[in-house]
C-alpha cells in the first residue's frame, strides 16, 4: 500500500486528491496539511510514502517545506503540484529533492500514476516536461564545475546510462540502447545513485544537465561505449 499526504493550502482542492487517491486499491491518503509548515510536521509523523505538495501555501511555502522534509533523511517522495509548468519555485524544489512535478490541471488518471511511479522510483515523472522545465533553467545557468567534478566518481558505463537517465528513458530502453541486460542497467544506475547521493533520477536529470554531461536541446549523443 503506497501512502500519500497532500499539502494544499485550498480545502477544496485537498479533499478532491484525497477522494481521488483514497478510491484507488494501493493508495492510502494518511494526511492532509494546510501550508508547509503542517506539511512538515505531518510528513515527520505519519512518514507517508510520497507528499503532494502544492508550491505556494502560507506560512511555509511548498519548497522550503520540501527542503525541510528532504532534509530530514527520510525516504518520503515529494511531487509538487503547480499551476505552472515553468516555474522558479518549481525547479528549485526539483533541485532541493523532488522527486517530480504534475501541473493541477493534468486528468486525475495522470496524478494517479504519477504518484505511484514517484512512489517506485523507477522512473522520471513526466520525462518530457520535467526535463523541458530543466532545460530552461540550466540554459540560463553557467555549467556548475562542482556537479561536474562529482561525475569523475563515474564510470565510462556509467555516464552513458546516466546520460540516458537524462533523456527520460526507463531502465529496459536503456538496456536496448546500450545492448545490455535491465538488470545490468538497474545496477548501474543503483551504483550512480550511490556514488552521487541521488534520491531519484528526477535528482539525476538536474544532475546531468547542471553538470554539462547533457547539454540543453541537443539528444544524449556521444555515448562512451565499451
Amino acid at each position: 500500500m503506497i501512502t500519500v499526504l497532500v499539502a494544499d493550502d485550498q480545502a477544496m482542492i485537498r479533499s478532491g486528491f484525497a477522494a481521488l487517491l483514497s478510491a484507488q486499491p494501493d493508495l492510502s491518503v494518511v494526511g492532509e496539511a494546510a501550508d508547509g509548515l503542517e506539511a512538515v510536521a505531518a510528513a515527520r509523523e505519519l512518514r507517508p510514502d510520497v507528499v503532494l505538495m502544492d508550491v505556494r501555501m502560507p506560512n511555509l511555502d511548498g519548497l522550503e517545506a520540501t527542503r525541510r522534509i528532504i532534509g530530514a533523511g527520510q525516504m518520503t517522495k515529494v511531487l509538487i503540484l503547480t499551476t505552472f509548468d515553468i516555474d522558479d519555485y518549481v525547479y528549485a524544489a526539483l533541485r532541493g529533492g523532488a522527486s517530480g512535478f504534475l501541473l493541477k490541471d493534468a486528468p486525475a488518471a495522470d496524478l494517479i500514476t504519477a504518484v505511484r511511479v514517484v512512489a517506485g522510483g523507477e522512473a522520471l515523472l513526466a520525462p518530457s516536461v520535467t526535463r523541458r522545465l530543466i532545460e530552461e533553467f540550466t540554459a540560463r545557468r553557467p555549467m556548475d564545475e562542482r556537479a561536474a567534478l562529482r561525475l569523475n566518481a563515474l564510470t565510462a558505463r556509467e555516464r552513458d546510462v546516466l546520460r540516458l537517465v537524462a533523456a527520460g528513458l526507463a531502465n529496459a530502453e536503456i538496456g536496448r540502447e546500450l545492448t545490455i541486460a535491465e538488470e545490468t542497467v538497474k545496477s548501474h544506475v543503483g551504483r550512480i545513485f550511490a556514488k552521487l547521493g541521488l534520491r531519484d533520477r528526477a535528482q539525476a536529470v538536474v544532475l546531468a544537465y547542471e553538470s554539462g554531461l547533457v547539454v540543453p536541446g541537443t539528444p544524449p549523443t556521444g555515448l562512451d561505449r565499451g
